[in-house]
Formats: structure tokens, C-alpha cells, sequence
């Protein structure tokens, strides 16, 4: 249970959803990174690039999953005695996540499907070739993907910030909104 006047907690299926989304995507920045990095043997590039682009995959329903449910289920209220930068920071800061959360897989997709690479995730679901095989599609997917990729990194280490600050300084409810253990 949690303190007076403490913020209201997300529910349960968006605690999950948040959680489910943010971990393996905690493990996709460094595969992504890494993978294309030539000093590795090329079985561990390779090995990273199919975790990547499988994960990121698998990711693409979930994030679906996640933003029906926010949609359905807004945010709860932040408290009022947060200054006003920080709740239109939150806001938008919040709503590019998720416009990266959109962008990120579904780029990543039209390049690999475009560049003529499978995407096994997909092969086993029985879809189809989603993209035309074409060179340009592919390079403008991959250019929007790394662009996208930069800006999720910045948003990210903002957004884990804030977190932090709510969380081990402030000690304002805020980081138990979403934190998936229940405090006593």
C-alpha cells in the first residue's frame, strides 16, 4: 500500500505491458550496437543481428498490445504539486516513446524485408513478404531506423532520469506507479 496522497499506481495489464516492452528493449540497444561492429567474429555479429531483428519482431504485438491498453486506460494523474515543465516533459517525453516504440520495429522490418533478408519470427507466423524487395526502400528504412535508434537513446536516458530522480531523490510516489512490486 502506499503513502497518503501518494500517485495512483498504473494497473496491472500496463505494469506487465511496460515491463515486457522495456526489458528485452534494454537487451536490443546493446545487440543492435554491437552487431554491426566488425572487430567481433562474424558468428557473434550474426547471432546478435537474429536476436535484434527476431526480438524486435516479437516486440511489434506487444507494443500494439501496450498502447491499445493506454489508450484505453490513460495515465493516472500526476500529482499537482509537480512544476509544470515537468508534467509537459513527462507528456511528451511519454508520447515519443511510444511514437519510437512504433517507428523503431516497423523500420527495422522494411529494412531487413526490403533488403532481401528473412526475418525468421515472420516466416513462422506464415506472413508473407510484407515489402517489395528494393534497394532504396531498405536504405531509406535503415536510415529512419538509426535515426529513430539516436533519438530513443536520448529519450530513454531522460525518460530512466526522471525515473531515478522521482524514485531515489524525490521519493514522490511516482516511480511506484509503475514499479512492478506492490510496496507494503
Amino acid at each position: 500500500m502506499s503513502h497518503p496522497g501518494a500517485p495512483e499506481r498504473y494497473s496491472r495489464p500496463a505494469i506487465w505491458l511496460h515491463w515486457s516492452v522495456a526489458l528485452p528493449i534494454l537487451v536490443m540497444i546493446p545487440a543492435g550496437i554491437l552487431m554491426t561492429d566488425e572487430a567481433l567474429p562474424r558468428a557473434t555479429r550474426d547471432t546478435l543481428f537474429l536476436l535484434h531483428k527476431n526480438l524486435g519482431t516479437l516486440l511489434i504485438p506487444l507494443i500494439a498490445l501496450r498502447i491499445w491498453v493506454r489508450l484505453r486506460h490513460p495515465a493516472p494523474p500526476l500529482p499537482a504539486s509537480m512544476p509544470r515543465w515537468q508534467v509537459r516533459a513527462a507528456g511528451l517525453s511519454h508520447g515519443l516513446l511510444y511514437a519510437l516504440l512504433v517507428v523503431m520495429p516497423l523500420s527495422g522490418v522494411i529494412r531487413v524485408r526490403a533488403g532481401g533478408f528473412p526475418i525468421e519470427m515472420l516466416g513462422l507466423s506464415g506472413a508473407g513478404r510484407i515489402v517489395p524487395r528494393s534497394d532504396a526502400l531498405a536504405e531509406w528504412a535503415s536510415l529512419v531506423h538509426w535515426a529513430s535508434g539516436l533519438l530513443l537513446l536520448a529519450v530513454l536516458a531522460l525518460h530512466l532520469a526522471a525515473a531515478a530522480h522521482h524514485g531515489l531523490i524525490l521519493r514522490d510516489g511516482i516511480w511506484q506507479r509503475m514499479s512492478p512490486w506492490r510496496r507494503r
